[in-house]
């Protein structure tokens, strides 16, 4: 029996007598190796010498792609599901460019079923779904999609690394946009930078009014004219605000946005209390007789413009660290051998943990140190989980973790050995450790933002991103042709509640290389159930020739339209055997 894919094709240099798929394999070459331009010259001569060729088409749509033309990328990806309606790759293809196009979402969701369902022994369509539910936050469906991908592939990459940003509940960076709302990700992102804009100006300036008002009231006794130039700031911020809302332009999606980006709401929120606490500690200060019962609430006022900031910062570093499971997304992240998303995501899940570890020891020390310097003895277990992860991970590109590390285990030993010991000195070397590891991040942040590359946070995580539908399609060869051709009986075998079933049909080929069957309508039914079926024919010219053909049948009119998945050829009579 014989196995028939795709045709076999050497790697040649751009001479005329090239075939169609010849084409398609040079450009599928060049996409790998970096040159998307080339390789659109490439499918483009392929489609053009056959126009049929639904694989030409996909490379056209990657390339565009590759080329960050994703508008010109979704013609031939729909090209290609016309020509071949059951093809898992070309359905994975148009997913693929749909969900980058506003409005787009519920077909790339889709077609991406439907691939699945045409295939669900590979692991592409899971991949596929899995990015789908991760890209719009439902942390839960991508875990579930993209185990279902490694129970097919257990070595598949890119479900490795983004089933680890799913255990992390991952953000992608535009975490306020939803990519199924028909609004363009540009209007919404206008919208998020104006009103963060609004937010930062506003609690600036309140902060450094009151700020400098008290120093002005407290030392230079300038009261009455501090409070004046408290009030012009309010005045101030009225074309502030007016200027930025404005540029906000899509208000009516302004809600979902704070729904789905906590943060974003959190700080529009913060800012508008800082400019009403503003407002009304210099209406306190302004009054001429102030009870003193009113002493605390007005420095309340105070503390809430100055440190609401800051403390929110703190807030969301603290609740950023400990979101997720890190230590089950590093060993995802770790099995994905050696892909470069992997390993940078590995060294950011590292620092997370490093972070968390960290955010425990300054409260037990603390603690320790308030109450019974004893308990002490008990960090010395704290980066155990730390450490184990490190070790595992073997990841050794980053010298600053290394150090921070180091410094942690330095300190929370340290720590111990100062609770138990009574030991001043250890006491100091712990806490002054301690206090390094922060400066480690630190300088560690700062490099990374000075240079423009990834930092040991959270937003520095990514995405795997492989291209998708680039798979050949599978062709009909001559012989498997001629045999439909002049077969005086076609079997098809397709599959119900009650199990195999098969009837007689009759078949032709088109010239994109589908077959077209007239079945029993008692087939149809179950066929749209589930489309997989195997089409067998026996050629009359030569009688111990028989040919198999599974693929996907979708009904078309009146007839059943069937994509080739696999073709097997074999000789009558005996055992099918391999040639």
């Amino acid at each position: 029996m014989d196995a028939v894919g795709t045709d076999a094709s050497s790697a040649k240099g751009d001479i005329p007598d090239r075939s169609s798929r010849e084409w398609c394999d040079e450009a599928l070459t060049r996409l790998d190796a970096g040159r998307p331009e080339s390789a659109l010259d490439a499918a483009r001569r392929a489609a053009d010498l056959d126009p049929g060729a639904e694989w030409a088409y996909r490379l056209i749509s990657l390339a565009h792609e590759r080329l960050g033309r994703d508008a010109d990328a979704v013609p031939p990806a729909e090209r290609a599901v016309e020509l071949a309606r059951g093809s898992w790759p070309a359905r994975l293809r148009l997913a693929a460019i749909l969900r980058r196009m506003p409005g787009r979402w519920q077909e790339a969701v889709e077609h991406a079923t439907l691939a699945k369902k045409f295939a669900p022994e590979v692991p592409e369509p899971d991949v596929m779904l899995g990015d789908l539910a991760l890209l719009r936050g439902d942390h839960g469906g991508a875990e579930r999609a993209y185990r279902a991908a490694l129970a097919a592939d257990p070595g598949h990459p890119q479900a490795r690394v983004n089933l680890g940003l799913s255990l992390l509940r991952w953000d992608r960076p535009r975490p306020h946009h939803d990519p199924a709302w028909p609004v363009d990700p540009r209007d919404t992102g206008r919208a998020r930078r104006a009103l963060e804009v609004w937010s930062r100006q506003s609690r600036l300036l309140v902060a450094a009014a009151t700020v400098a008002i008290a120093v002005a009231a407290l030392f230079l006794d300038w009261g009455t004219r501090a409070q004046l130039g408290g009030f012009a700031v309010l005045v101030l911020l009225a074309p502030l605000t007016v200027r930025q809302a404005r540029r906000v332009g899509v208000w009516s999606y302004v809600p979902a946005m704070f729904g789905r980006d906590p943060w974003l709401g959190a700080s529009v929120v913060s800012a508008g209390v800082s400019v009403l606490a503003f407002a009304a500690w210099l209406l306190l200060g302004a009054m001429p007789a102030l009870p003193a019962a009113f002493d605390p609430v007005w420095a309340g006022l105070a503390g809430i413009v100055v440190l609401t900031w800051p403390a929110l910062a703190a807030v969301r570093a603290l609740a950023e660290a400990w979101r997720g499971r890190p230590l089950l997304a590093l060993a995802q992240s770790a099995m994905a051998g050696p892909d470069r998303t992997a390993r940078r995501n590995v060294g950011v899940t590292l620092w997370i943990v490093l972070g968390r570890t960290w955010s425990v020891l300054v409260p037990l020390v603390g603690g320790a140190l308030a109450v019974e310097p004893r308990a002490a003895v008990v960090a010395v277990a704290v980066p155990y989980l730390m450490v184990r992860g490190y070790l595992r991970a073997r990841h050794r590109d980053d010298r600053w973790l290394l150090a921070a590390t180091g410094l942690v285990v330095l300190s929370a030993a340290a720590c111990a050995a100062g609770g138990l010991l009574g030991s001043e000195w250890a006491w100091r070397i712990g806490l002054g450790a301690l206090a390094a590891a922060m400066i480690v991040f630190v300088a560690r942040a700062l490099r990374a933002w000075w240079r423009g590359g990834p930092g040991p946070w959270r937003s520095s995580l990514i995405m795997c991103d492989l291209p998708m539908g680039a798979a050949p399609s599978v062709a009909l060869p001559p012989e498997v042709r001629q045999t439909f051709s002049y077969a005086r009986s076609i079997v098809l075998s397709y599959g119900d509640d009650l199990g195999p079933r098969v009837v007689g049909a009759a078949a032709s080929v088109t010239s994109t290389g589908e077959l077209r069957l007239i079945a029993e309508t008692e087939a149809w039914e179950a066929i749209e159930a589930d489309p997989r079926v195997a089409v067998f024919a026996a050629d009359p010219l030569q009688r111990r020739f028989w040919v198999e053909v599974r693929g996907i049948a979708l009904p078309d009119s009146d007839v059943l339209r069937v994509t080739p998945k696999q073709v097997l050829v074999g000789e009558f009579p005996g055992r099918h055997q391999r040639r």
